[in-house]
């Protein structure tokens, strides 16, 4: 059932001092467990569809095993499926230093003037120095370092604009964990993504087929589309003994003035809201904190919640980190990957279902022979 909400004015904002009582200490390491490494899914299923799905019910912690097709059987008409509709870039770009030596350069994300954050790889590599970027049949292209940030990040400047030329120049980052090729490319995109930014492929997302999105249409099930560009953040574990210590990382996302308002007539009308993979919950949740008058990593008081605006519209960065404790406003259920030990999105699913719930679940899909992570099978919280 959705949530119930109060609003707390007309303009859904507030300029009165809240208390708000966060959680001080979250030990990450109440956050780990055994994964057997046969359980680390290294292709993806056919059809995409076919995956499994456990589905866990939040409110009697019941468990079934199905499998991602039968979510038709779990949604209503009138509810609404967000999906988020970014695309991955070929963002690994292998190249040479001037001495001759390798080189790597990954783009993390475009800025201006034809610069460009990213991780590079290869010795010696500070201000000044170029990277060579060599690919049959592509252009030769040159980065040049332009700042060093922390660790092997840089800023890095491009002889030519290469917006055009990523598809000759680079391939598809895959995650670490993933030690086969990819024999299609497309196979790590979602059949929706539409808008090219990210660096790593909102997971959840690539289970659904051309005709399972038919299928639910057809019941009555609508859909809206929000963006948000996933960040190399996405696989880097949380090191610090409290998790609140954590510096989250930032992604840019947007959720259009139309897609907002489907949202909230959709929750005014008794619909749910159902979020397609974390990326797609942090979309919701900042959007929500935007209606509020809020910044996404503002904290806010349970009971400061907008009744007839669940969202507002939001274009920029989101820093959003959603641990145990965060009180969820615009989301209703999720469908969602397993997630890695020590991980940012493991505290989010936590958040939503709770900690006790999700290790039970994740345990029994071990047990049960799940596949876990990008390629692996999903969980449908209800």
């Amino acid at each position: 059932m959705p949530m119930k909400f109060i609003a707390t004015s007309d303009s859904c904002t507030t300029d009165e001092p809240q208390v708000v009582e966060q959680p001080t200490y979250i030990p990450i390491a109440e956050y780990d467990y055994d994964l057997p490494p046969e359980r680390i899914a290294q292709t993806p299923i056919e059809p995409r569809d076919h995956a499994r799905m456990l589905v866990l019910h939040r409110d009697s912690g019941q468990i079934e095993h199905k499998h991602v097709y039968d979510i038709i059987d779990y949604l209503n008409p009138g509810d609404l499926l967000v999906l988020n509709d970014t695309r991955v870039i070929p963002a690994r770009l292998l190249g040479r230093k001037e001495t001759g030596g390798r080189a790597e350069v990954f783009l993390l994300r475009e800025l201006e003037d034809g610069r460009w954050e990213a991780l590079v790889k290869g010795k010696s590599l500070t201000p000044g120095k170029k990277v060579i970027i060599e690919r049959e049949g592509a252009p030769t292209v040159t980065a040049i370092i332009e700042e060093e940030l922390d660790g092997p990040r840089r800023i890095v400047r491009f002889d030519r604009d290469i917006d055009h030329l990523l598809d000759e120049l680079g391939e598809i980052p895959l995650p670490p964990y993933i030690h086969r090729p990819l024999e299609d490319p497309e196979r790590y995109q979602t059949i929706y993504g539409r808008h090219e930014g990210a660096v790593a492929a909102p997971t959840a997302g690539l289970h659904f087929t051309p005709e399972l999105l038919i299928a639910l249409r057809e019941k009555g099930v609508q859909f809206a589309y929000v963006t948000l560009h996933v960040g190399l953040g996405t696989f880097q574990p949380v090191k610090e003994e409290n998790a609140l210590a954590h510096k989250m990382h930032s992604e840019w996302m947007e959720l259009t003035p139309a897609t907002a308002r489907l949202i909230n007539d959709t929750r005014l009308a008794g619909g749910r809201i159902v979020a397609v993979g974390t990326t797609s919950v942090r979309v919701l949740e900042t959007a929500a904190k935007i209606a509020l008058g809020l910044k996404p990593s503002d904290p806010a008081p349970p009971n400061l919640v907008c009744g007839w605006k669940t969202v507002a519209a939001w274009t920029g960065e989101t820093d959003l980190y959603i641990y145990p404790g965060h009180h969820f406003r615009a989301v209703d259920a999720m469908l969602t990957n397993f997630h890695l030990p020590k991980s940012t999105l493991l505290l989010l699913v936590a958040a939503f279902a709770g900690k006790d719930l999700i290790f039970k679940a994740y345990e029994e899909a071990i047990r049960e022979g799940y596949r876990f992570f990008s390629f692996g099978d999903a969980m449908l919280i209800l």
